[in-house]
């Protein structure tokens, strides 16, 4: 193993993210190559971190002063051993190479764990929507469609929304597609309802890691009901999230955004909640005015110069980040188990740390990692192809119901695989080494491709 992580290293030392999310998975799965030597002769470990395709691409576009723009688009289409490559879109000043193989690879295991027919991929731009007229944004999805058309399809790459791509991106891309292509598939996921996407798809992510956290207390006798809940971020999988926990009885307390937080110990109920849903969705402001429609909220500014973040240190019972990539550090983990969190679900894509990963475990905190926890958003839109495919759509409730027993499924295959590996409880390593054996498993089923 260890030689497989500096192959990794050595190829592309400056990829840090992407390390991190290489590291993780390989220190679960050391016991399966321990027990298969056999994987480590056919390099197994190098052949899965390699992408299967890279793409990258020139993205100009002209904005609304008549200024020509540039920005790069990626598609990162790291495995197809189980299905198609499936996974989001993220437009984000941060997006490079390494955030996307580091999403794209977590993607892979993630994907494999829904028990759909579904690769991994992750793709986007640097490009940055906040501050954007409609024009502009249609303007630059158009052209990064004008390329990346070239490379999807149905049957072979089916991207999503991720940060920054939300339904009006899905609708430019989608109709550049179209154009393009000139025929009406189901490419993108994430669509309007009124043209080929799924009811819960929105929801389905912060649904979905409920869902989780429900199946891990429900497996040590507990529920969520009367929790005081922790949850990052104020986008889609944040409301979500709220939204599964108050219908199940918890009590959220924070949100968040890049500029700070607020924190309301009188609970974000359902009213604040579609304050909240108006005021991130529709007109785009900042966290930072609840205050001004709930004065008994406080808001905290972010402070760069703190080692921690503040939102994690309330008193509390369950923690749910939902924001962005290493969120939590060490001290952040250190403040949840101080203020009494016994659970932390993550709605994020790989937002604790490594050193906050094994505090968590050493203090028997309940966790579920982001490639569990959060896949129900890609599950759903396995489901969303599925309907495509069948030209039909299913109801609310008949989606939401396939989503929570997806849930279920991923909770027992983790479950199970821990076990199998002399490690109960641990939901790291049962997630990782249950999607790497079915991805492996299918890699060595097609020979050496």
């Amino acid at each position: 193993m260890l030689d497989a992580l500096q192959y990794v290293k050595d190829r592309d030392p400056d990829q840090k993210e992407f390390h991190q999310a290489v590291l993780e998975v390989f220190e679960s799965v050391q016991p399966v190559i321990d027990r298969n030597p056999e994987l480590a002769k056919e390099r197994i470990l190098e052949r899965i971190t390699e992408p299967e395709r890279v793409i990258q691409f020139r993205v100009p576009w002209m904005d609304d002063s008549g200024q020509v723009q540039v920005n790069r688009g990626f598609r990162i289409e790291m495995s197809s051993a189980i299905g198609p490559y499936k996974g989001g879109l993220r437009f984000h000043p941060s997006v490079n190479l390494s955030i996307l193989k580091f999403l794209a690879f977590e993607q892979v295991f993630k994907n494999a764990l829904t028990t759909l027919p579904m690769g991994g991929g992750k793709g986007g731009s640097d490009f940055d929507p906040k501050g954007k007229s409609d024009s502009e944004v249609m303007r630059f999805c158009q052209s990064f469609m004008a390329e990346l058309y070239r490379h999807i399809g149905p049957n072979t790459d089916v991207p999503a929304g991720d940060i920054g791509v939300g339904g009006r991106e899905i609708g430019y891309l989608f109709g550049m597609y179209k154009k393009l292509s000139n025929e009406f598939t189901g490419v993108l996921t994430g669509k309007s309802i009124s043209w080929g996407g799924s009811l819960i798809r929105p929801e389905a992510t912060g649904y979905g890691c409920v869902y989780f956290a429900a199946e891990m207390l429900t497996a040590n006798n507990d529920t969520l009901d009367g929790k005081i809940c922790l949850v990052s971020g104020s986008g889609n999988v944040a409301q979500y999230t709220v939204e599964k926990l108050l219908e199940l009885g918890a009590k959220p307390i924070t949100l968040s955004d890049s500029a700070g937080y607020i924190l309301d110990e009188e609970g974000i109920d359902s009213e604040k909640l579609a304050f909240v849903m108006q005021l991130k969705n529709v007109r785009r402001g900042r966290i930072s005015e609840y205050i001004e429609k709930y004065p008994g909220a406080v808001y905290t500014p972010l402070d760069p110069s703190l080692e921690y973040n503040p939102l994690w240190n309330h008193k509390a019972d369950c923690a749910f980040p939902s924001a962005t990539e290493n969120e939590i550090n060490f001290k952040d983990a250190m403040n949840l188990v101080n203020n009494g969190v016994k659970l932390v679900a993550e709605g994020a894509n790989m937002p604790s740390t490594p050193e906050a990963i094994a505090y968590y475990l050493d203090n028997n905190i309940l966790f579920g990692l982001g490639k569990a926890a959060n896949a129900g958003g890609v599950a759903v839109s396995g489901l969303e192809m599925s309907q495509n495919s069948m030209r039909l759509n299913w109801t609310r409730e008949e989606v939401d119901n396939r989503l929570k027993q997806i849930m279920k499924s991923i909770h027992t295959a983790c479950v199970e695989a821990a076990e199998a590996y002399q490690q109960p409880g641990n939901y790291v390593v049962g997630a990782n080494i249950a999607g790497f054996m079915k991805v492996v498993n299918a890699m060595r089923d097609q020979g050496l491709v």
